[in-house]
C-alpha cells in the first residue's frame, strides 16, 4: 500500500471524482473512500481515517485537502499538486460558464428536478462509505464514548473546530493520565497582511486578499463559507445578497468543493480576471497547509500521545459525517419519492459495494427528473 502511483492515475482519478463528485465534503470523501481504499487499495482503511483526521484539524475546503493528501501519499509534492488541481478544475470551469451566463441573461438555467433527486441519493453514498470507517474508528469503549458527546455537539450545532480539538485534547489528557508522559505542544500558523499586488488593480487586490483570509482561517462546511463572504461581501457593498444566494445555488448544483462558488462571485464583482484572483486566493492556502501538515501524519501516528490524539479526531470526523449525514436527510428525504430514491440507492451500495458511485449519482438526478412530473 506503500507504493507510489504514475501522476497520470492520480490525474485520472481526481478529474473524475471532480466531475462526479455531486454532494459536498462528506460525500466526495465517501467517493474517495471507494476508489482509495477498496477499488485500488491505495491506502489502508486506518491511513484513510488519519488523513481525514488530519485534514479537520487545518483550515480549507476538507474534501479537496483530502485529495491533496492522498495525492502526496502517492505522487510525492507533484501528486499533491497534480491531485488539487484536477479534482478543483471541473468546478471551477463549470461554475465559470454559468457565472457567465448569469451575468449575460441574468438567472441560472432550471436543475431543480435533477437536485431534487441527487440529494437522497448523496446520502446513502455517504452512509454506504462511512459505515467501514465507523467500524475501525470506534474501536474502543473510550473512542465510542468520545465520539457520540461529538454527535450529540454536532447535532445541536457547535462549531466543529471545537468538536474536533476537544475530542482530541481529551484524549491526549487520558492518554497522559494513564501514562504520565510529557505532551508536546504545537504552534497554530498565522500570517496575511493586506499589502498591494502591483500587477492587480485595486479591487482585485481586494478580492484576491479577503479570499485568501478566508481559506486560511475558515473551518467547517460550505454553509460557513456563505456566512464569512455575507460579513465580506454583502455588508461591504461588493455583492448584493440576491448574487449570494444564487452563488450558493451554484455551489450546490456544481460537482466538486463547495468553494468553487467563489468563482461564480468572482467573476460578478469583475469579470474573468475577478473570477481568477477569487479562486486563487481560497484554494492557495490548502496547498500549502497540506504541504506543511501530510508528513506530520505518520509521526503522530507513531507517537503513543499523538496516537490518542489522532484516534479521537478520526472518531469526531465520523460523528461529524454522520451529524451532516442526519440534517441533509431531515431537509432531502421529505415524501415517498425521495424515500424511494434514497432505499434503492442504499440498496444498491450495500449490496454491490464496488459499484461506481456515478451511476448512482446519475440514476439519482435521472429520477428526480423523472418523478418530477408525478404529481
Amino acid at each position: 500500500m506503500e507504493n507510489k502511483a504514475a501522476l497520470k492515475d492520480i490525474a485520472k482519478l481526481f478529474l473524475k471524482l471532480g466531475i462526479i463528485g455531486f454532494g459536498g465534503p462528506a460525500a466526495h470523501i465517501a467517493m474517495m473512500q471507494q476508489e482509495v481504499v477498496v477499488k485500488r487499495k491505495w491506502l489502508s482503511e486506518q491511513h484513510f481515517l488519519d488523513l481525514i483526521g488530519a485534514t479537520n484539524l487545518i483550515p480549507g475546503p476538507n474534501s479537496t485537502e483530502m485529495t491533496m493528501h492522498i495525492g502526496h501519499e502517492k505522487g510525492g509534492w507533484k501528486g499533491l499538486i497534480i491531485a488539487g488541481l484536477c479534482f478543483i478544475l471541473p468546478a471551477v470551469l463549470i461554475t465559470g460558464i454559468l457565472a457567465w451566463l448569469y451575468k449575460t441573461y441574468g438567472q441560472l438555467p432550471e436543475v431543480a428536478p435533477f437536485v431534487y433527486g441527487i440529494k437522497p441519493a448523496i446520502i446513502a453514498i455517504i452512509l454506504a462509505a462511512i459505515f467501514p470507517l465507523a467500524k475501525k474508528s470506534f474501536k474502543t469503549i473510550e473512542l465510542t464514548l468520545i465520539g457520540m458527546v461529538v454527535l450529540i455537539g454536532s447535532l445541536f450545532g457547535l462549531y466543529e473546530i471545537y468538536l474536533m480539538f476537544g475530542a482530541g485534547f481529551l484524549a491526549l489528557f487520558l492518554a497522559y493520565i494513564r501514562r504520565n508522559n510529557s505532551v508536546t505542544g504545537f504552534v497554530p500558523l498565522s500570517f496575511l497582511t493586506l499589502s498591494p499586488i502591483p500587477f492587480l488593480s485595486a479591487t482585485q487586490t481586494q478580492l484576491f486578499w479577503i479570499f485568501l483570509k478566508i481559506g486560511s482561517i475558515l473551518y467547517g462546511s460550505g454553509y460557513v463559507l456563505f456566512a464569512f463572504l455575507d460579513t465580506e461581501l454583502v455588508a461591504t457593498g461588493l455583492l448584493t445578497r440576491q448574487q449570494l444566494i444564487d452563488a450558493i445555488a451554484v455551489g450546490q448544483f456544481t460537482p466538486g468543493p463547495v468553494f468553487s462558488s467563489v468563482t461564480f462571485i468572482g467573476y460578478q464583482i469583475d469579470g474573468l480576471q475577478g473570477a481568477i484572483v477569487a479562486t486563487i486566493g481560497i484554494f492557495l492556502p490548502s496547498f500549502a497547509f497540506v504541504a506543511l501538515l501530510n508528513p506530520l501524519v505518520k509521526k503522530m501516528r507513531n507517537s503513543k500521545l499523538f496516537f490518542s490524539f489522532l484516534d479521537a479526531v478520526n472518531v469526531a470526523s465520523v460523528a461529524i459525517i454522520i451529524s451532516v449525514c442526519i440534517a441533509m436527510g431531515t431537509e432531502t428525504i421529505t415524501d415517498w419519492k425521495t424515500i424511494l430514491i434514497a432505499v434503492l440507492s442504499i440498496v444498491l451500495l450495500f449490496n454491490y459495494k464496488k459499484l461506481n458511485s456515478a451511476f448512482v449519482v446519475l440514476g439519482g438526478s435521472l429520477l428526480g427528473y423523472l418523478f418530477h412530473f408525478i404529481p
